[in-house]
């Protein structure tokens, strides 16, 4: 083996660590501990920076619900009814990919789809709107909501549409190229339990929603497309959107009737309010303060609904790229955080990555690029096997292979460990990814413009596999030169 074949062995092990060290660091068991406390039969919201009360005394009520959902949904449960302890009158819905070993009994539990919804989907949809329709003015509904949910949780507005017509309208959205952000908005103005209606279903109980957001701060409204918060989307947007994607024309045929509705519903909230809503975030460093402009909980001419609801971030693709940026400085790299190219096409993401890698490394030849967030990838026909993360780091394999010789490699993986179809997480390439390709029968190119990358990376043993991480805080890519 050369030593330029033992750098880059060492950069492979070195940017997975990284990778595992930096989720293991975001602990929702010690982020919960951080932000939400119980003691003395109260809940205690530690940080709390928005309008809503810092303690809950939960004497106050008489039933408390829970409705957990989302690829997080059972490492948030299983915290929050540890803290909790034992309470009467805890009732609750979960619904995740996976439903747990050991399950509490107060608890139904289903496991829904992703990428695309299934009967599981539904059923937990349909269990939750029940649950919720049980919901007085002592009651306090606990919303425990993570990344993915808009898949795993889901129930038509429109009855006619079928299970099969509702996974063709998913696969259609994830397929046209759109950021998650206009796709979640669509999926708004779709869904029964999207959009704000959760928190309309719940009706004057008092709602505290706790999140684990897999979008953008700026958009946490569509966090699992927004069940409890109000959307201030309409459905004009949506059929620009609809329009601008020529998505019509892709969606089952009772689906595409429903958007052309002339009475299409709108969502609940404010539509003359054109700011996204925002909940206060806990952070106080000046880069949290430029990202985003804090506001109330609830904007004046909101739904009455929303009156009493209550939002906590617990964690974010902020700790996740903060902990890398942490390991990255004390394994004697210079870092820079990037987050420029979120929700960018994975070939301009590549582009714009590499280009400042290339300069940043000219500089600093033992250096860490990092960079937070996703990026976007148009189906224009039926995919192989592959994700985002992987086509993202076959893109930077052929602009690695300019470079042979030199110890560079880029990792790019899914915090949820699911990268698209596959059971990857995402893959490395490096500087010799592309040559080894070739020897192993691969033609990279052809690989990347089938979306077929997965087969290649597994057969290198490059494929990053962690399995289900109980995580969702979005992507990671690093572009790390060993010299």
């Amino acid at each position: 083996m050369t030593a330029t074949d033992l750098a880059l062995e060492s950069l492979h092990t070195f940017a997975t660590g990284l990778f595992r060290d930096a989720l293991n660091a975001c602990s929702i068991e010690s982020a919960f501990d951080r932000r939400i406390h119980f003691e003395d039969g109260k809940l205690h919201r530690l940080l709390a920076a928005d309008l809503g009360p810092k303690t809950l005394d939960l004497k106050d009520y008489r039933r408390i619900f829970v409705v957990a959902i989302g690829k997080a949904a059972i490492p948030m449960l299983d915290t929050l009814l540890d803290r909790m302890g034992r309470r009467k009158g805890v009732r609750g819905v979960c619904c995740s990919n996976v439903v747990p070993e050991k399950r509490n009994w107060r608890i139904r539990y289903f496991c829904g789809g992703h990428p695309l919804p299934n009967e599981g989907s539904f059923a937990a949809a349909r269990a939750t709107l029940a649950l919720l329709r049980k919901a007085r003015k002592d009651t306090l509904v606990l919303f425990l909501i993570s990344g993915g949910a808009s898949a795993l949780f889901d129930l038509p507005l429109d009855p006619d549409v079928t299970l099969e017509d509702a996974m063709a309208f998913h696969q259609a959205l994830i397929a046209s190229g759109a950021p998650i952000t206009e796709i979640n908005m669509i999926r708004k103005h779709f869904s029964a339990v999207k959009g704000g209606r959760l928190a309309i279903a719940v009706g004057e109980a008092t709602k505290l929603s706790i999140l684990l957001p897999d979008v953008p701060l700026r958009s946490l409204d569509t966090l699992a497309s927004g069940p409890t918060s109000p959307d201030h989307t309409t459905v004009e947007e949506v059929r620009a959107l609809l329009a601008r994607y020529e998505l019509l024309d892709k969606f089952p045929l009772h689906v595409a009737e429903f958007f052309r509705r002339a009475d299409l519903p709108e969502s609940p909230g404010n539509k003359s309010r054109r700011a996204p809503f925002l909940p206060r975030l806990p952070w106080a460093d000046g880069r949290a303060a430029a990202l985003l402009k804090t506001v109330p909980t609830v904007a004046k001419g909101e739904d009455e609904s929303f009156r009493d609801s209550i939002f906590e971030v617990l964690l974010s693709s902020h700790d996740l790229v903060e902990n890398a940026r942490t390991l990255a400085q004390r394994a004697g790299y210079y870092t820079v955080v990037d987050n420029a190219c979120d929700d960018w096409d994975y070939a301009d993401a590549a582009r714009y990555l590499l280009e400042r890698f290339h300069a940043l490394r000219a500089e600093h030849p033992r250096c860490c690029l990092i960079s937070g967030g996703e990026v976007t990838v148009t189906l224009n026909r039926t995919p192989g096997a592959g994700g985002r993360n992987q086509q993202f780091a076959l893109a930077c394999a052929e602009d690695l292979a300019r470079f042979a010789g030199q110890p560079l490699v880029v990792f790019s993986a899914g915090s949820d460990g699911i990268d698209g179809n596959t059971r990857s997480a995402g893959a490395i390439a490096d500087t010799t990814t592309v040559q080894r390709a070739i020897v192993f029968g691969y033609q990279p190119d052809k690989a990347l413009a089938e979306f077929n990358a997965c087969p290649l990376f597994t057969a290198l043993g490059d494929s990053v596999v962690t399995g289900p991480t109980g995580h969702n805080l979005r992507d990671l890519r690093l572009l790390i030169s060993g010299q």
